[in-house]
């Protein structure tokens, strides 16, 4: 399986001086010997942005989707480290910059910087809407709050490989021009398989740190079936639009202070339905970390995740900003879908609501926890918070082996990625237990669990802004 050995055919280990793919070709290249050129520091273009107001009328209600075009996905080459699309990924050589003693000014152009003013207008086409889901009445219910367990006992945390981008174990930016991403939330799809969404997607002209570059998508899906993980999770397929290329697979507006992105939170699947819960985000903030959301909501797809719909009922507005359940994750366990959210950014506190899983995309059935008690109500932010203190992108899972639940996600003011334990969904949760820190990985975030860890070994995704790529990491657990 691609992932394990993708460079050595005979089986033996992959060199630790080699890259997570085990692709001689994807190290970075050596220092060239050639004596010091001035005009490398020279640089071509100096641009000086131009920012100018840009009208966008955005009609509303959204229009009907296109049909999103898909082909087959593509299996891994035979050779992993030959390049299954050199003419659309491999960079053009250098170029010849002409004798010596030839010093070329660079070029000073005015580069436009339009900043989006959004109006809505009346949409003379809009997408017709499903029926309106019954109002149901789940009532109110007491549960039990189980005992406080002890914090995780973290031995070591090690990081496994890189996950996307350059030198990633499936070597996404050769194979779908996943160049720069973040995230990867998982979930199994079926049994033997996971699926793994990433976050605001580049192609070609990807520079590391942060996001950015050619060939934007808002986000991507992949599949794997790689059980060994040890060394590596291989990415067995995308969803693809065109030959060496993921497609983006929810929708979004792509206008800024309107919707600038949508974001996969997490996903699962019940029976033949996946589906993926998102956030719309309006604007990002100044500094990462910091955004603004329309609202948190559901999507579904009912051909493996090759096209998903944005439910149009089953949404959690971000009324005032400050709405809670706007990035969540989804679990579903023993007949309910248990989701814990939390607000905008990464800088509150975690409520919880549940809902029977014959009913997961009608709001109205959903309970909150609050105050000891499941309580229905049309108000989210009713939710009583499960634990002090800020969490942001929480991913949560149910241990069959340990009978424990699981909640990782990034503590902003500790700078670390925690784990904390509960013996239900309602609590008592543990104390948590660090990860991993900043100092080791700067300006980390993400911490998404997998699936098919166990009681012992803990593996999760992890992304930084430096690298503007993910990573897959373990935690040895006592």
């Amino acid at each position: 399986m691609l992932g394990t050995t993708p460079a050595i055919a005979d089986g033996s280990p992959t060199p630790p001086w080699l890259p997570s793919s085990g692709c001689a070709a994807d190290l970075p290249p050596k220092p060239s010997p050639a004596p010091f050129d001035p005009r490398e520091l020279i640089p071509d273009r100096i641009g000086i942005p131009l920012p100018y107001p840009r009208i966008v009328p955005v009609p509303e209600p959204e229009s009907a989707a296109e049909p999103p075009t898909r082909i087959p996905s593509e299996l891994p080459p035979q050779d992993p480290c030959t390049d299954p699309c050199p003419d659309i990924t491999d960079p053009p050589g250098p170029h010849d910059v002409g004798p010596a003693l030839s010093i070329e000014f660079p070029k000073i152009t005015l580069d436009p910087a339009p900043q989006d003013i959004p109006v809505p207008v009346p949409n003379p086409d809009p997408a017709p809407l499903p029926p309106r889901p019954p109002v149901v009445h789940p009532g109110t219910a007491s549960a039990p709050v189980s005992a406080k367990p002890s914090a995780p006992r973290v031995a070591e945390v090690d990081f496994v490989s890189t996950l996307t981008g350059k030198g990633s174990t499936s070597r996404t930016d050769k194979r779908w021009q996943v160049n720069g991403t973040d995230l990867g939330i998982m979930w199994e799809s079926e049994p033997g398989r996971i699926a793994i969404a990433f976050g605001d997607t580049f192609g070609r002209g990807f520079t590391p740190p942060g996001a950015n570059g050619g060939d934007w998508r808002s986000n991507v899906l992949g599949f794997s079936s790689d059980r060994r993980l040890d060394d590596g999770m291989s990415i067995d397929t995308m969803v693809q639009d065109s030959r060496c290329h993921a497609a983006q697979v929810l929708r979004a507006r792509h206008v800024n202070r309107y919707e600038i992105t949508t974001i996969p939170t997490s996903g699962f699947a019940l029976g033949d339905r996946q589906y993926m819960s998102y956030m719309s985000v309006r604007t990002w903030g100044p500094i990462p970390g910091v955004w603004l959301t329309n609202h948190g909501g559901l999507a579904y797809s009912d051909d493996d995740g090759s096209t998903w719909t944005k439910d149009p009922y089953a949404r959690w507005d971000n009324l005032l900003g400050t709405s809670r359940f706007q990035v969540s994750s989804m679990v579903p366990h023993a007949g309910y879908v248990y989701m814990f959210g939390t607000p905008t950014s990464r800088i509150g506190t975690v409520g919880l609501a549940r809902v029977r899983a014959d009913d997961v995309l009608n709001k109205t059935a959903y309970q909150y926890w609050r105050d000891g008690r499941w309580v229905p109500t049309r108000d989210g932010d009713v939710a009583s918070p499960l634990f002090a203190g800020a969490a942001g992108e929480v991913s949560a899972r149910y241990d069959t082996a340990s009978q424990r639940w699981q909640l990782s996600y990034l503590d902003a003011f500790r700078g670390a990625i925690v784990l904390r334990t509960a013996r239900s969904p309602q609590g008592l949760w543990s104390e948590p237990a660090e990860l991993v820190h900043s100092a080791r990985y700067a300006q980390l975030y993400g911490g998404f669990l997998h699936p098919w860890s166990t009681g012992r070994d803990l593996y999760f995704t992890m992304s930084t802004w430096t690298q503007y790529n993910v990573s897959l990491m373990r935690a040895t657990l006592r």
